[in-house]
């Protein structure tokens, strides 16, 4: 850490208007600043090497940042925020590394969905699948169950929710994975590489390789028989069959 950076820690982070209130101290005496953690700011910082990487900053973030005078005003702020550590985070992963049932409250977020675990109040992206019914505003701030997808890599654990509610094109699509059924897929887009389908009506899609010489002869509205070989919750594979 160079001489003009301060050490100080997370204390409040408002995710919607993107900044996050640092505390620290000076001479034994405890200061709070307020600094921006804009994503796109970061990645600019990181860019320039001014930071180590960027970060979707929680409570409990151990950080250094500089002081500076605000551009428009009398007071200092936070920048060039750089993520160290958190210590809540890491008994989080620990946990889950034992007994991966987590409980939290479902948040949003710059648009996206987050689970603030109920004790530490860590924020974690949660997982969502492209076929998923989305949480509704009624469900916001309430609480649920969740598990972490990959906790040993903390800096990137997602939350899987427990219940997670999919498209009646989805649980279709499933029941044509498990019965191993023949779909006459229509194509819907032919690209020099690669042929789109639509699986399950519009909703569930998907796209197999083409060879140059078949290209001329398939085009949008042709079907294809095929079968779903892979399917999980984030991706679908077919083949021609």
């Amino acid at each position: 850490m160079g001489k003009s950076e301060i050490l100080g820690k997370v204390a409040f982070v408002n995710h919607e208007k993107k900044y996050a209130m640092i505390e620290y101290e000076v001479h034994g005496k405890k200061k709070t600043v307020r600094g921006s953690i804009d994503m796109k700011l970061q990645k600019d910082l990181k860019e320039k090497k001014l930071i180590a990487k960027a970060h979707h900053f929680m409570l409990g973030d151990m950080v250094s940042f500089n002081l500076k005078l605000a551009d428009k005003s009398d007071k200092m702020v936070a920048v060039n925020i750089n993520y160290l550590y958190n210590n809540a985070l890491d008994m989080i992963i620990n946990k889950a590394n034992t007994s991966n049932s987590l409980k939290g409250y479902l948040k949003v977020a710059d648009d996206k969905f987050f689970v603030k675990e109920m004790e530490s109040y860590v924020f974690f992206p949660v997982d969502i699948s492209p076929w998923q019914v989305l949480p509704t505003e009624d469900e916001l701030n309430e609480p649920v169950l969740f598990s972490l997808d990959h906790p040993e890599k903390k800096e990137k654990a997602i939350a899987i929710l427990s219940k997670v509610r999919y498209i009646p094109e989805y649980n279709a699509a499933i029941k044509l994975f498990k019965d191993k059924s023949i779909i006459d897929a229509e194509v819907y887009k032919v690209t020099p590489h690669s042929i789109y389908l639509n699986i399950v009506k519009d909703k569930v899609q998907a796209k197999i390789p083409v060879e140059p010489k078949a290209l001329q002869e398939i085009k949008p509205g042709d079907l294809i028989p095929v079968r779903i070989n892979f399917l999980s919750h984030k991706k679908i594979a077919v083949e021609k069959v």
